[in-house]
């Protein structure tokens, strides 16, 4: 039993009261002297050359202080990976073409949003139409229209590798099964909409304040975009609410349209997303369609794994070019599997742009995987959980690609959910349309960029004893202030009350690539615990010297440095602390930084991992399937999570309630509709999500296994029960009917088909 102050326990939220109470200040409450309002006039064409923009009227408009288009912009292009400058492939408004209904085409600063909104009307384009393509399979034909002319049929990137030896794996084989399946797009749906202020000051220095989740990554694509060095360049985020991977990207175009008519105005702009074109013109969930060849030993073993996918980019790349890696790398985390082989296509269509959402890809894979898992087990006559034991990942286990796994407690996830359900009376007992199912998951703890994954943390000390620590990282509403402050205020010893967070502004805050992959925790967490051991340490050698004392044999715990089993010997933090500051040998500045390290194990160098760590777990989910309507309804979801150390177990709770609420809407209700480019259900009125109303009873266990590389054991979980939801309710949903849905997401009329005898 551990003996912590303050990691571990079910602390508050340090920034729940501004929250609740309404002080919270999102980047749509900015409010600046002389500030303007900005807005876009978008494409309603999937695919047309731009012949002519005429924005005579417009700019005589009374009101309007600025008008952009594509000729006022800089002639590149940005991307999110400065590493890989031909996944560039955006500007800020269309310049020769739009590729997609809600193209950014141009943009005006008036004194209101009604004059901005006349001023749109007024301005006049002429286009072209150009063959649209919309099917991804379809667009990599030869003969399909081009939609960026130096792309090659469409597809903006493959990602291939073979481990093992497949096609002579699947020759031993006792069964070998191959299924198409397929998932749907789906929109983060953020309670706030996307928003930009800029203000671009005669100076020439740039403020940003953007509903961001990586601030940094901002900043560096604006500076590379703009051509200004970055310490011309402040991105500041304001609270954030929520993103789930949708506010990941580095430049959003609102972003730099609200920057470029700040110049032109010589006024801030603020630009807001209308809750339309949030579900237009942003981020979405790839879709895609997954060929999934597998073959199995007579006990159920794995022994190998073909896959083919193909995921629908959209218009532009975003984080596609490394989510398409990403999902074949997933394909192979959770159970050990000798032998696969991976082929990914990334197509560009003329559809809204696919990008970052929690899973990063592995959502997709889980459910083919997972559901294909259960057919095998009942062709081979296994009970569905037993397969996924015989099978899963332990610590220490080596991947086909040759990363370490440092801590895994997925065996022991499987038994707590199966234990927990009375999985093996009930499974194949179950009532009249009701049915159980399983699903597992494995994620990363970090995602690395140019081969690593850094951040750094400083904190600084005040005479009274508090602090405030200073933190790249972005809380974007998963609660990464409460703990950071709660690890620092564990290796510190003092109160978690004591601790003030400053995170997420380029300019005063040391650098992080941002919240994403499931990373902060993992890394920034590790950060900020080395920068409280650099107090520590200046600390300590003060104490020391004034105890006359050994160093090695101080600790601090409950606001006070002590001599270890001698709490009485020693002062408390604060006069540590004021020694000090008001000493001329002594002066306390914490600095942490950390870095994801090459792994070695027995001597042999382990370069394949893409994170320090991965977290695991398993859920199952109860069904009750209407044979009449063909309605689903959840009735239970059960989770079992290696999270390592639980730094706040009602954070961790809240963040895995929160992802399998979003699963249960990815697994039944959640479409994102387009026909012929565009989008059918731009609204909560016509985009169901879960409600209250449809919550089943959700109960999870913290698996604690302490991971050896985490601060306090800790590693990263709040993306996982999203993964492993849809495939729990699917292998439930064919416990109870009979009926294998193969394609998100699982509705009425999939079913009712099925039920009558037809085919999906």
């Amino acid at each position: 039993m551990n003996d912590y102050s303050v990691v571990g326990k079910r602390v508050p939220s340090v920034d729940g009261k501004p929250k609740v109470t309404g002080e919270a200040m999102f980047t749509v409450d900015i409010q600046l002297p002389g500030m303007l309002c900005g807005k876009v006039l978008r494409s309603p064409y999937p695919h047309a050359k731009i012949l002519n923009i005429n924005t005579d009227k417009a700019e005589r408009l009374q009101g309007v202080q600025a008008v952009l288009t594509g000729a006022d912009l800089p002639n590149k292009k940005f991307g999110l990976f400065t590493n890989l400058p031909d996944t560039h492939d955006q500007t800020a408004l269309a310049i020769d073409k739009v590729r997609y209904i809600g193209d950014e085409v141009a943009a005006v600063a008036a004194t209101d949003e009604w004059i901005a909104e006349e001023a749109l009307d007024l301005i006049s384009v002429e286009y072209e139409e150009l063959p649209p393509i919309f099917d991804p399979h379809e667009a990599m034909k030869p003969s399909a229209p081009l939609i960026h002319e130096n792309v090659e049929n469409n597809i903006s990137r493959t990602a291939r590798f073979h481990h093992g030896d497949v096609d002579k794996a699947f020759k031993e084989a006792s069964y070998v099964r191959e299924d198409m399946f397929a998932t749907q797009p789906v929109t983060h749906c953020a309670f706030e909409v996307h928003a930009a202020v800029a203000h671009w000051e005669q100076s020439g220095k740039i403020t940003l304040w953007s509903s961001t989740q990586s601030p940094f990554k901002t900043a560096e694509t604006l500076s590379l975009y703009l051509g200004l060095p970055l310490n011309k360049i402040r991105v500041t985020k304001q609270f954030v609410g929520s993103g789930f991977g949708g506010k990941c990207d580095g430049l959003f175009p609102i972003d730099a349209i609200a920057t470029l008519l700040s110049k032109k105005a010589e006024h801030p702009v603020k630009i807001v997303n209308t809750r339309e074109e949030e579900f237009c013109t942003t981020r979405k969930r790839h879709p895609y369609t997954i060929s999934l060849k597998t073959g199995v030993k007579k006990d159920g073993t794995l022994l190998a794994m073909d896959i083919k996918a193909v995921a629908d980019s959209g218009a532009y790349n975003s984080w596609g070019p490394a989510i398409i890696g990403r999902a074949g790398v997933q394909s192979f985390m959770g159970y050990r599997l000798p032998n696969i082989r991976y082929e990914g296509h990334h197509v560009y269509t003329n559809k809204s742009t696919s990008g970052a959402m929690r899973g990063w890809g592995n959502l997709q894979m889980r459910f083919s995987a997972d559901s294909q898992m259960d057919m095998i087990a009942e062709e081979l006559g296994i009970d569905p959980l037993e397969i996924r034991m015989i099978n899963a990942h332990h610590t220490d286990d080596i991947m086909p690609n040759k990363a370490w796994i440092s801590s895994c407690a997925m065996s022991e996830c499987l038994r707590r959910v199966s234990d927990s359900e009375g999985w093996k009376k009930r499974w194949s007992k179950m009532p009249h349309n009701r049915g159980l199912g399983a699903g597992i998951w494995a994620y990363v703890s970090s995602a690395r960029q140019m081969s690593h994954d850094a951040t750094a943390a400083i904190i600084k000390v005040f005479e009274d004893g508090t602090a405030t620590l200073l933190t790249g990282a972005t809380d974007i509403g998963q609660g990464s202030n409460t703990t950071l402050a709660q690890i620092a205020a564990e290796e510190l010893g003092i109160n978690i009350e004591d601790i003030t967070v400053v995170s997420g502004d380029t300019e005063i805050t040391p650098f992080d690539f941002g919240t994403y992959s499931s990373r902060v925790t993992y890394i920034s967490g590790n950060a900020v615990k080395a920068a409280a051991q650099d107090v520590n340490r200046q600390l300590f050698a003060f104490v020391a010297e004034k105890l006359e004392a050994d160093l090695s044999n101080l600790i601090a715990k409950d606001g006070r440095i002590h001599v270890k089993r001698s709490s009485k010997k020693g002062m408390t933090f604060s006069e540590a602390v004021k020694g000090c500051l008001y000493s001329k040998e002594f002066h306390v500045l914490g600095k942490g930084l950390y870095s994801t390290p090459t792994v070695m194990v027995n001597q042999e160098t382990y370069e394949g991992h893409s994170s320090p760590a991965y977290g695991y777990g398993a859920d199952i989910a109860e069904v009750d399937v209407d044979r009449e309507t063909g309605q689903v309804s959840v009735i239970r979801l059960k989770g079992a999570h290696d999270c390592g150390q639980a730094i706040n177990p009602m954070q961790a709770e809240g963040q895995l309630e929160g992802s399998a609420c979003q699963g249960l809407g990815q697994s039944l209700y959640e479409d994102l509709l387009e026909e012929k480019g565009q989008v059918m259900n731009p609204s909560f009125l016509e985009y169901k999500v879960p409600t209250a109303l449809d919550m089943p009873v959700i109960e999870n266990d913290l698996v604690e296994q302490p991971d050896p590389g985490g601060p306090y054991g800790a590693k990263g979980m709040s993306e996982g029960s999203i993964i492993a939801i849809s495939p729990a309710i699917a292998n439930a949903v064919y416990n109870a009917v009979g009926v294998r849905i193969m394609d998100l997401p699982i509705t009425p009329e999939k079913i009712l088909k099925f039920l009558k005898g037809g085919k999906e």
